[in-house]
């Protein structure tokens, strides 16, 4: 990184995005060695879960349609019920493989990017050999936080429904009920957005500290105050571009019958190239936030001290203990 530590807290929303810049740019071999061998499957994998869950929904939709004009109890109405409880079985079956692999892949390429960009600020030699042998030891770590994480989202969703459901046999749709559901659906998508920051931050905090888990997400939860505006910036910023970018893909590859197959295929290869970037460029991003916020709590990592925890010795993973990156004051 070209920005000292002690300068990095002073980064504003333009800043840490031309520092990720830099960084993509300096080290575009290993990243795109990175880009190749996980980023670009896990791209794939959620393009192709849009238009294989299209197809099927479509398949189920048009069966269920033809059995309702069938009368039932007849050898024709039977097998149209057969079929469709196959697809939805099959639909299932699928949806559960695309969230496990989607899962493996993105904590894969955290781990390798985090890795990586750590390696980058302690100024020593990366190759993408060495990040390869890390990035299974440290992608146990992060399973471990995003299994806390989830159970911080389930819980958040449980007492998000509890008050829906407390609305609706109290309030319900009279007078200002309907205010009041406005203003619990905005309370939610404020806590969900917060909860989303928390477990990003914190996935970089599993890889480079001795934290993970719950203690990984109350370490990001502190690191990440007085720079909320930012990262809900940043955040916000990724949440469009990916919307916007699904959505073409949506219009132009799944529901683009009106265009030629080679346009879909342009638009195709377009999206997917696209949401590569994003996934790489969002990952770097959210490593950078991650010394920002350390800078702004004037907490210095001892670079010599992370350079050693990052060495690989015969394919083992060593942790960064929290002392010596944590609560490390320098004078402002």
């Amino acid at each position: 990184m070209d920005t000292e530590q002690e300068e990095m807290q002073f980064l504003g929303f333009f800043g840490v995005y031309k520092e990720a810049s830099k960084i993509i740019v300096s080290w575009r071999r290993i990243f795109t060695q990175i880009s190749l061998t996980l980023i670009l499957p896990l791209s794939f994998i959620f393009l192709i879960h849009i238009e294989v869950s299209n197809l099927l929904f479509r398949k189920i939709l048009y069966n269920t349609v033809a059995m309702e004009g069938t009368n039932p109890n007849t050898p024709q109405y039977n097998k149209l019920s057969d079929m469709i409880s196959s697809e939805w079985i099959t639909l299932w079956l699928f949806k559960i493989a695309y969230f496990t692999l989607l899962l493996i892949f993105s904590l894969l390429s955290t781990s390798a990017v985090v890795y990586t960009i750590a390696s980058v600020y302690t100024a020593k030699d990366v190759t993408f050999k060495k990040v390869m042998s890390v990035v299974p030891k440290v992608w146990k770590r992060l399973i471990l936080t995003f299994l806390c994480a989830f159970a911080a989202f389930f819980a958040y969703n449980v007492v998000t429904m509890l008050a829906i459901f407390l609305w609706a046999f109290t309030i319900g749709i009279r007078k200002g009920g309907i205010a009041v559901l406005v203003l619990i659906g905005i309370l939610y998508f404020i806590g969900f957005v917060y909860l989303t920051l928390v477990w990003q931050l914190a996935s970089v905090v599993t890889v480079l500290e001795d934290s993970w888990g719950f203690q990984a997400m109350l370490k990001s939860k502190e690191l990440i105050k007085g720079k909320m505006v930012l990262s809900i910036l940043m955040f916000l910023t990724l949440v469009v571009s990916f919307v916007l970018i699904r959505i073409l893909f949506k219009e132009t590859v799944v529901n683009g019958w009106s265009l030629v197959s080679v346009e879909r295929i342009a638009y195709g290869v377009l999206c997917f190239s696209l949401l590569s970037c994003l996934f790489l460029f969002g990952l770097v991003l959210q490593t950078v936030l991650y010394f920002v916020c350390k800078s702004y709590h004037h907490e210095n990592i001892d670079k010599s001290a992370l350079a050693d925890h990052l060495q690989v010795y015969q394919g083992e993973y060593v942790p960064l203990r929290a002392k010596d990156v944590q609560m490390e004051q320098y004078q402002v």
